[in-house]
């Protein structure tokens, strides 16, 4: 019988809307854009080197929000310092983070896109990101009196200002380079 640790690096679930959707871990595109973007927003927005700082950064943390009982693992997550202070030592976050961050697949898409971000617009989360490793896209999506609205759409390898870490340019290209 294969062990938990076998077992966790092939899939992982969530609860999305009452159902248990169990996904497989990323693929080599998609677990590259997640490291090269964590690798560009680090050192300007969580430690505040050439940067401003202000942010905490997780890869793949859960979240369980109790009162609409979701149980969520996004790609990245930050919340602002002023509302998470200081990272806590805990299994899982309640609270919402001010932006998450999405990397797409055709497995998952469906879900990121349609049942996922319900949940994140009712948790409050500010900012939404979908990124798109073989498409080479960026969609922004930013939360407005509790509904979507799309804020940008950059796609290739360009250069961009991406709101909220628009204080430092990203190249996205070295998103799609593997």
């Amino acid at each position: 019988m294969p062990s938990w640790r076998t077992c966790r690096r092939r899939r992982w679930g969530e609860i999305i809307e009452g159902e248990l959707v169990v996904s497989p871990r990323p693929a080599s595109p998609h677990a590259r854009a997640a490291t090269k973007l964590g690798g560009w927003l680090d050192g300007p927005f969580d430690e505040g080197s050439n940067g401003p700082g202000g942010w905490i950064f997780l890869f793949e943390p859960e979240l369980r929000f109790p009162a609409l009982g979701d149980a969520l693992v996004p790609d990245v997550t930050a919340w602002r310092r002023e509302r998470m202070p200081r990272m806590h030592d805990v299994p899982y976050f309640s609270l919402a983070p001010d932006w998450a961050c999405e990397v797409v697949s055709d497995v998952t898409q469906a879900w990121d896109r349609g049942p996922k971000m319900r949940v994140y617009a009712r948790a409050g989360v500010e900012w939404l990101w979908f990124i798109d490793p073989l498409g080479e896209g960026l969609e922004i999506h930013r939360l407005q009196d509790g509904q979507w609205r799309l804020h940008e759409v950059h796609l290739g390898s360009g250069t961009v200002n991406a709101v909220p870490f628009d204080a430092v340019p990203l190249n996205m290209g070295k998103l799609w380079l593997w």
